[in-house]
Formats: structure tokens, C-alpha cells, sequence
């Protein structure tokens, strides 16, 4: 993951600075220095902190970071990083920082909005793969930091059949055995859109069920059928409306919300900055 953070860090300053940031080499003395204090500014949780360190460092080998708030833990406000260095490196890299603190934070944020509007016993709340391009890990860190669970990260570490690839297999429960046959170290859940291919299923093995856009009945009568015998998934169109309603079924054990990363507002974070001697 270092890597990969490092090359993304890499793409977003030279996407952002280019050939140089002109206003700062026009504006600010050379051997200058200053105290950058990132402040939150609404309820929410912070996720995103090393990165946002990173891009200080990246262009500040020598700055001094200090963390003044927690990360994954619910707060109203207050102080959450301080970077004191070369003021040109500061203020170069304040938006990148920002963007990345932001946009890690607003996704904790989400997800912890909607673990916190339910009970304890509830089903546990997953991400899923609706991630910014090149963020994917960034963000379901963050998912976990505001208190869900991720799902797979992609589409090589969990089998997930959905109802396009049973119909090519030549069914629900044909698709499940390939699966079984060909991947048996891996995790395998599989869609089903009524009564008879949760039998097919069953039948088949399957150790999760996926219930996509069901009502909330369907999955009562889903539940039902199962009795046990498989773990099951909601999916699809669940969002902080409908959350608590799916999430307090007894028998569901996984509610999947995609709009945890792809709609998630971004945390409003400032900074400030100070000069120094």
C-alpha cells in the first residue's frame, strides 16, 4: 500500500503543481518558514492522516508533523494536524493534502453516520467497489476508520456471482459449483433474485446469499427459507433512509451500501498558516 499511496501522492501534486506553483515562488521568500494548523470544522471522523502527512513530507523532507486529533473516532470540531517546515512546501502542498484528508474523512464520516443510527446487534455495514480510481484502498480504510467493514477489494480475492454470470454458467446453482470447483480457497457469495434460486443455491453450496433489491418482506420470507444454512448479504439501494429497517432483520448478517465511497460528502477541514523564526 505504500506504494501505491506514494504514486498516487506523486500524480496529485504534479496534477496540481505542474511546472511550479507560481503564486507561492512569486510571493513568499525562499528560506521562509511557517506553522500549517489543519483544523476540522464540522462533526465527523478524521481518516486520511498519513497521507496528508505524506504530502507535506514529500515536499518538505525536513518538516516537523504532530497529530493533535484522533483518527476513527467521532468528534464535533477541533485541531487535527500540525506541520511546521519550509512555508513555500506548506503552501504548495495545503490543496493536495486537504483533498486527500477531505475526501478520506467525508467517506469515515458516512459510514459512521450510518453505524451509529443502529443498534448494536444489527447487521454489519460493507463498502463495496464503487471507490474513486486509485483510491480503493485509501477508502475502504477509511470505511473501516468511521466503524463499517469492507467487502472484497477487488476482483481477484473474493467470488462474487452476480445474476450476469449465472446466466452464462446456465444458472444460479451450475454457477455456484464452476466457482467451488475452480476457487475453493476463496470466499464465494452469490446473487439470488427469488425463491427458486435461493434453493439453488442452498442446494449448490453457496455460503452467502446475495438479496439484491429486495423489499424488506422478500427479505423476511428470504430469511426464512434459509434458516441458517448461509449467510446473507441486502444490497442495493440502501441508503440512510431505508438502513435500519434492512440492517434489524434477524437472519441478515451483511448490509452493503455503495453510496458509503461514491457519495460521500467531503469533510470540511481548513488551514492555517503561520509564519515562524
Amino acid at each position: 500500500m505504500v506504494g501505491v499511496t506514494e504514486d498516487l501522492i506523486e500524480r496529485a501534486l504534479a496534477e496540481d503543481v505542474g511546472g511550479g506553483d507560481v503564486t507561492t515562488l512569486a510571493t513568499v521568500d525562499e528560506g521562509a518558514r511557517a506553522q500549517a494548523t489543519i483544523t476540522q470544522k464540522a462533526p465527523g471522523v478524521i481518516s486520511g492522516l498519513a497521507v496528508a502527512e505524506a504530502v507535506f513530507l514529500r515536499l518538505d523532507p525536513d518538516a516537523v508533523v504532530e497529530r493533535l486529533g484522533p483518527e476513527g473516532e467521532w468528534r464535533e470540531h477541533g485541531p487535527v494536524l500540525r506541520v511546521t517546515g519550509s512555508a513555500r512546501a506548506l503552501l504548495t502542498a495545503e490543496r493536495t493534502a486537504l483533498n486527500f484528508l477531505g475526501r478520506l474523512s467525508g467517506v469515515a464520516t458516512a459510514a459512521a453516520r450510518v453505524v451509529r443510527s443502529l443498534p448494536p446487534d444489527a447487521a454489519k455495514i460493507l463498502d463495496t467497489r464503487k471507490t474513486t480510481p486509485g483510491m480503493r484502498l485509501l477508502e475502504k480504510q477509511a470505511v473501516v476508520d468511521g466503524g463499517g467493514v469492507n467487502h472484497r477489494v477487488g476482483l481477484f480475492d473474493f467470488i462474487l456471482i452476480k445474476e450476469n454470470h449465472s446466466a452464462s454458467a446456465g444458472g444460479v446453482g451450475e454457477a455456484v459449483r464452476r466457482a467451488r470447483a475452480a476457487r475453493p480457497d476463496l470466499p464465494l457469495a452469490v446473487e439470488v433474485r427469488d425463491a427458486a434460486e435461493i434453493a439453488e443455491a442452498l442446494e449448490a453450496g453457496a455460503p452467502r446469499l446475495l438479496l439484491d433489491n429486495m423489499s424488506p418482506d422478500e427479505v423476511r420470507a428470504a430469511v426464512a427459507q434459509v434458516g441458517g444454512r448461509a449467510e446473507l448479504e441486502v444490497s442495493g439501494g440502501v441508503d440512510s433512509d431505508t438502513v435500519l429497517v434492512y440492517a434489524t432483520i434477524s437472519g441478515v448478517d451483511y448490509v452493503s451500501i455503495g453510496a458509503l465511497t461514491h457519495s460521500a460528502p467531503v469533510l470540511d477541514l481548513s488551514l492555517i498558516l503561520e509564519t515562524v523564526q
